[in-house]
């Protein structure tokens, strides 16, 4: 088994989850007492949003850089960042990387495309809806994603900032998600991206009405399947 190095820590909520999956697939897929081979670097989120509040995305993927360098020389045989939003910056953290890097809208973009869908909601931070390094991605693969409204936009960015990020569950916080899914339904999506890792602690397939994408989950298996190869 190949060890996947994990940049995470943005949110270390949703780092978590990685963890926590990752162990079950393997788990699941091996059997026995078999754990997959990890190495994980967790940022401090402040810094980090700061500087996405700030606009200095530059400034963001050098530091992110250096700590994937650092996965690398601990032995890191392939890279997973542990966040939509700054895949933004992706080309500037692999960066004097030699190891593989798995894009989380790539994984995202082919697990779609399997099931014949082609056009998702997306619901995830601010930057990753109105930005374009994420749904042109998406676009690039002919996938149609459709966004909220604008004050939905902003209502799903800060309960990830304010609540989700934090590790708060809140049950109006989940209705008010649950609505917006369900606005994008209306407009005429055939499935929903989760496209926050930590989107998928108040919608998952029980509480939306079209297929759902959880880009967590779907980073998981990506990289897991990476390291069994």
């Amino acid at each position: 088994m190949k060890t996947i190095g994990i940049l995470g820590g943005m949110s270390a909520a949703s780092t978590q989850i990685y963890y926590r999956e990752l162990c079950r697939l393997t788990r699941e897929k091996l059997g026995g007492l078999h754990s997959p081979e990890l190495l994980i670097r967790s940022v401090d989120f402040d810094g980090i949003e700061r500087l996405q509040a700030s606009s200095e995305w530059e400034t963001a993927g050098s530091v992110l850089n250096k700590h994937a360098v650092c996965l690398e020389r601990g032995g890191a045989d392939l890279l997973i960042l542990a966040t939509n939003t700054m895949h933004k910056v992706a080309d500037r953290i692999v960066d004097r990387l030699s190891i593989p890097f798995l894009h989380i809208a790539d994984a995202t973009a082919t697990a779609i495309l399997d099931r014949g869908l082609s056009r998702p909601g997306l619901m995830a931070t601010a930057f990753t809806m109105e930005q374009k390094f994420y749904t042109d991605r998406l676009k690039a693969r002919g996938i149609s994603p459709i966004i909220p409204e604008g004050d939905d936009r902003a209502e799903t960015h800060r309960i990830i900032y304010d609540e989700l990020c934090r590790d708060v569950i809140d049950v109006k916080s989940r209705l008010t998600y649950e609505a917006i899914a369900q606005r994008l339904v209306d407009q005429g999506c055939d499935c929903l991206i989760l496209g926050c890792t930590e989107v998928g602690m108040l919608l998952n397939q029980d509480n939306v009405g079209v297929p759902v994408f959880d880009t967590t989950l779907i980073h998981c298996n990506a990289a897991l399947e990476a390291a069994l190869a």
